[in-house]
C-alpha cells in the first residue's frame, strides 16, 4: 500500500466566497474608489482610467485594471540575507515569523520594568532575534529615543544592520528619512535590488486612502527594484466596518488599489500583501485582536492564494502586559490557525501593551508557540514504513517498542523538546525549588540576550554606519 503526508489544512472561504469577495471588493474600486494624494501617482493612473476615472483626489479602478495588475505582479518574492544568499521566499507556501515592531519601550526580561528604546535595546533585541532560529527576519523592533530624532530612523537602521544578517522588513518613523535610510543600507551592504535583503513596509490609511508619504515611499522602494509589503491596518467600528464580512471587502479592495499602484509604478514589482484587523474597544479606546481577526487574517491568506499573490498577515502581536496569559491565548490561537492555511510572513513578533512596548521574554515564548505550531502543520507521514505493522505483531499484546527499531530510528526528533521548559516530574521539580514558570521563562531569556553574539562585522557596520551619519549631519549644517 503507498501513503501520502497527513496535514492538517484549515479552510474558512469556499470558491464560490472567495470569488464573491473578489466582486465586493471590484465593486468598491470602480464605484467608490480610492483617494491618492499624489498628484504624480493620479496622472499615471489617469493614463489608465481616462478622464471620467478621475474625479479630484478619487480614482475610481475598473475590473481590467485590477485584474491586470493581479497578473503582473510575481507569484513570489525572494528574499536574501544581506551577504547575498538566499534566505526564503514568500508565496511558496510556507509560513516565516519576523520580531518586530516599532515599539516606544523595551520591557526588562527580569523585572518588567519599562525603558525608552535605545540603542543598547536595540542592538540587544536584534541580536536575541538573530540567534532564534524560528525568526527569518527582522522587522524594524524600536524607535530610537537616546538620539535626535531626526536621525533615529538612520541609528536604528545601523543597529540593525549591525546586529543580524538576516533579511529585514524596514518601517521608518519619519517618513523623510526612508530614502536616506535606503542610501544609508546600500552604502553599507551594497546594491538593494538585485538581491533583496530588505523589505519596505506600508501602510495605507485606512479606509481607502493611498496618502502621499505612503506613495513617496513606495516609489522610492520600486525605483530601486526592491520588492514592497501593502498592509492595512485597521479597526474595527472605526476606520473598518464592524461585520467580518465589510471589514474583508473593505480592507481588500484597498489593497488591490495598493497593487495596482505598485504596478503602474513599476509593472512586475514583488508585492506582499496582508492585512491587520484590529478591533477597537469604545469604552477603554484600545485597540486588540478579537477571534475575528484571526478569522480574517486566514481569510486574507486565502485570497492571496487565489490571487497567487504573496502573503503578510497577522501575529497577534500587541496583546497582554508582557509574556503572559493574554498574550498567549492570542498568539496561540494566531499562530496555530495560520500555520493551517497556505502561510506568508508574520513579521510581527514581541510587542506587548498596545505594540507600545517590546517584550523580550514574549519573543522567546512565541518561538516556543511557532516551532510547535510548525510540527502540527507538518502533519505525519502515512504509509507501510510509518505504519510499522511488523514491529506491531512482533511487540503482540502487552508487549513494548522501546526497543524497536522505529523508536531509535525517531527518538530525537519523535516528539517536540522545549528549548525552555523542560520535562519535568513532580519530585523534580520540588526538587529544583518549585519554580514559577515565568521565572524560567524569565531566566532562559536573559541567558539568551547574554550569550546572543554579534555577526563577525558588527563593529565594522557600525563603525562606517555612524560615519556616514555624521557626514550627512556635517553636510546638513552646511547648509
Amino acid at each position: 500500500m503507498t501513503g501520502n503526508n497527513v496535514r492538517p489544512r484549515l479552510t474558512v472561504l469556499s470558491a464560490e466566497q472567495k470569488a464573491q469577495v473578489h466582486a465586493y471588493a471590484l465593486r468598491v474600486l470602480a464605484r467608490t474608489g480610492v483617494r491618492v494624494d499624489s498628484p504624480q501617482v493620479r496622472e499615471r493612473l489617469r493614463a489608465r482610467v481616462g478622464a471620467k476615472g478621475v474625479d479630484g483626489a478619487i480614482v475610481r479602478l475598473p475590473a481590467e485594471l485590477v485584474d491586470g495588475a493581479i497578473r503582473a505582479a510575481p507569484h513570489t518574492v525572494d528574499l536574501f540575507d544581506r551577504r547575498g544568499r538566499p534566505a526564503f521566499t514568500l508565496g511558496d507556501g510556507s509560513l516565516r515569523y519576523g520580531v518586530g515592531v516599532t515599539a516606544l519601550y523595551c520591557m526588562d526580561p527580569l523585572t518588567d520594568a519599562l525603558a525608552p528604546f535605545g540603542r543598547r535595546s536595540l542592538a540587544d533585541m536584534t541580536r536575541l532575534a538573530h540567534s532564534l532560529p524560528g525568526y527569518d527576519c527582522i522587522s524594524t523592533i524600536g524607535v530610537l529615543q537616546d538620539v535626535p530624532a531626526h536621525r533615529a530612523d538612520l541609528y536604528a537602521a545601523v543597529e540593525t544592520i549591525a546586529n543580524t544578517t538576516k533579511p529585514m522588513v524596514l518601517l521608518v518613523s519619519d517618513e523623510a528619512q526612508f530614502p536616506a535610510v535606503l542610501d544609508l543600507f546600500e552604502s553599507l551592504a551594497g546594491d538593494l535590488g538585485a538581491k533583496p535583503y530588505v523589505l519596505p513596509y506600508f501602510n495605507p490609511v485606512t479606509p481607502l486612502v493611498l496618502n502621499l508619504g505612503t506613495t513617496l515611499k513606495m516609489q522610492a522602494a520600486l525605483e530601486r527594484g526592491l520588492p514592497v509589503i501593502v498592509s492595512s491596518y485597521s479597526m474595527a467600528g472605526t476606520s473598518a466596518p464592524m461585520p467580518p464580512a465589510g471589514a474583508l471587502v473593505a480592507l481588500l479592495a484597498e489593497l488591490l488599489a495598493g497593487l495596482v499602484v505598485t504596478q503602474v509604478l513599476r509593472e512586475g514589482a514583488g508585492v506582499v500583501l496582508g492585512m491587520l484587523p484590529n478591533y477597537f474597544d469604545m469604552k477603554t479606546l484600545l485597540n486588540f485582536y478579537d477571534p475575528q481577526s484571526i478569522l480574517l487574517n486566514a481569510a486574507c491568506a486565502e485570497m492571496m492564494e487565489h490571487y497567487g499573490l504573496p502573503h503578510c498577515g497577522v501575529t497577534g502581536s500587541g496583546t497582554g502586559w508582557g509574556a503572559d496569559f493574554i498574550a498567549a491565548d492570542t498568539y496561540w490561537m494566531n499562530s496555530l490557525t495560520y500555520s493551517l492555511t497556505r502561510g506568508g510572513l508574520a513579521p510581527f513578533v514581541g510587542d506587548t501593551l498596545g505594540a507600545k512596548v517590546f517584550s523580550p521574554n514574549t519573543v522567546v515564548y512565541v518561538h516556543e508557540i511557532i516551532e510547535q505550531a510548525r510540527r502540527v502543520a507538518a502533519g505525519f507521514q502515512l504509509d507501510d514504513e510509518t505504519a510499522v505493522l511488523g514491529e506491531i505483531a512482533k511487540a503482540g499484546p502487552g508487549g513494548s517498542f522501546l526497543s524497536a527499531p522505529s523508536t531509535r530510528r525517531a527518538y530525537k526528533s519523535g516528539y517536540y523538546v522545549s528549548g525552555v521548559f523542560p520535562h519535568w516530574t513532580m519530585e523534580k521539580w520540588q526538587a529544583e525549588g518549585a519554580p514559577d514558570a515565568k521565572a524560567v521563562l524569565r531566566e532562559r531569556t536573559r541567558q539568551l540576550i547574554a550569550d546572543a553574539p554579534a555577526p563577525e562585522d558588527h563593529d565594522e557596520i557600525l563603525a562606517r554606519g555612524e560615519a556616514l551619519i555624521d557626514k550627512e549631519t556635517t553636510k546638513l549644517k552646511g547648509v
